[in-house]
């Protein structure tokens, strides 16, 4: 146990699972929660309305150095984070804003994670260490414009071999950070085996074009991009050497699929902490609402979700570094967690009334970005078949 004091405590925290945590990484997440707070708390309501990203904040985020930390030999963190303290920073981000938190977690985690398991020695030395220092800022392009659960059979961006260098074509769609990103891993078809094979795209690179989406209504920090590659050549030393199938590919989704449930329970305490707050201070009849006893019940159930996913997502930290972390344990927090934020940001935004919809409040913010956590990663339906294949043997994929 560490050396925990209840008062640095989350009032969401109601089964106090930080303190599982070593003191060190105790450390971490105060430090990561301080700058949250200091750092990115002031901006970004006025940047969520302009639906722009506050590219002032990537310096600080340089100085506080917690990128590379879930992976051995890279980053100032050492060892390497355990996948505990992975997640419950995670949490920490998006607590705070979940369209930050996503522009870190697609960088310090979808792409630097599909270098540090698909790469190999070489190319792990020679793009993670200016990654971890967020020197190189990465993207993660998989998604594509008509395709989205099918990914897995029906990749329509293709690769084809020409000597040393790998010629690829099509479209990519709500690729995060894409449009200023320095590497950009895309996944594409190799058209002569048919396997998917993941190629690190270096900015600037001719055929290359990310688009930001405009007019979305969630992540509005977020700088999602629609990419076309039009006959971009990658030399053979950018493809990712590890990454022979989509099966190899699975290795990545699983981690990072974990990692969204994670945001999610991020999502949960923010509003839950919202509502809590904003009830305590709002007065009608004369009295706080936070005594009414339909208020109550709003927030007694917001954290009853949030106790039970926290403690899911505990024990999955635990399966990932025993080892034996599976697709299924993955898409399972997934699908649950993701349900239950959608419940808890629903209740959460009732207790503020008509406040409710609006910016200054906050909640509205958790409220919209919420919709984006719950579809990305693979919608709760696709995560369902995947955990209903796993425990009756029977496949009901279309």
């Amino acid at each position: 146990m560490s050396d925990f004091t209840i008062e640095d405590q989350l009032t969401a925290d109601f089964y106090s699972y930080e303190a599982l945590l070593s003191n060190d990484e105790r450390k971490q997440l105060l430090k990561a929660r301080n700058f949250m707070r200091t750092e990115v708390k002031p901006l970004v309501n006025e940047y969520w309305s302009k639906g722009e990203f506050p590219f002032e904040l990537i310096p600080k985020f340089r100085e506080l150095n917690m990128a590379g930390i879930p992976y051995e030999g890279y980053g100032e963190y050492k060892p390497a984070g355990s996948n505990l303290l992975v997640g419950m920073l995670a949490m920490e981000y998006t607590r705070t804003d979940p369209s930050v938190a996503t522009f870190f977690g697609v960088h310090n985690g979808l792409a630097m994670y599909s270098v540090y398991k698909g790469g190999d020695q070489e190319q792990r030395d020679r793009w993670l260490p200016a990654m971890a220092a967020m020197d190189k800022i990465g993207a993660f392009a998989m998604t594509e414009p008509l395709g989205g659960s099918d990914v897995a059979g029906g990749m329509r961006t293709t690769a084809k071999r020409d000597g040393d260098t790998w010629v690829l074509n099509g479209a990519k769609r709500w690729i995060g950070n894409a449009t200023f990103a320095d590497l950009v891993v895309v996944w594409a078809r190799d058209v002569d085996d048919n396997h998917v094979k993941g190629f690190v795209v270096e900015k600037g690179t001719p055929g290359f074009s990310p688009v930001k989406i405009e007019h979305k209504m969630a992540f509005r920090i977020v700088e999602n991009a629609e990419i076309t590659l039009t006959d971009v050549r990658v030399p053979e030393a950018n493809r990712l050497q590890n990454i022979n199938s989509f099966r190899d590919v699975g290795e990545v989704l699983r981690a990072t699929r974990g990692g969204v449930a994670w945001q999610a329970l991020g999502v949960m305490v923010g509003a839950y902490e919202l509502a809590l707050d904003y009830a305590k201070e709002r007065k009608q009849f004369g009295r706080p609402i936070a005594g009414f006893q339909l208020v109550q019940d709003l927030l007694v159930k917001s954290l009853g979700n949030i106790t039970a996913s926290w403690g899911m997502l505990i024990q999955l930290a635990k399966l990932q570094d025993a080892g034996i972390f599976k697709d299924e344990h993955s898409s399972l927090a997934k699908a649950f967690v993701t349900t239950r934020m959608r419940e808890v940001v629903a209740w959460s935004r009732e207790i503020f009334g008509g406040n409710g919809i609006i910016l200054d409040y906050d909640i509205a913010r958790f409220f919209a970005d919420s919709e984006a956590i719950y579809s990305f990663e693979g919608t709760r339906e696709m995560n369902t078949l995947i955990v209903g294949k796993a425990i009756t043997g029977e496949s009901a994929f279309v």
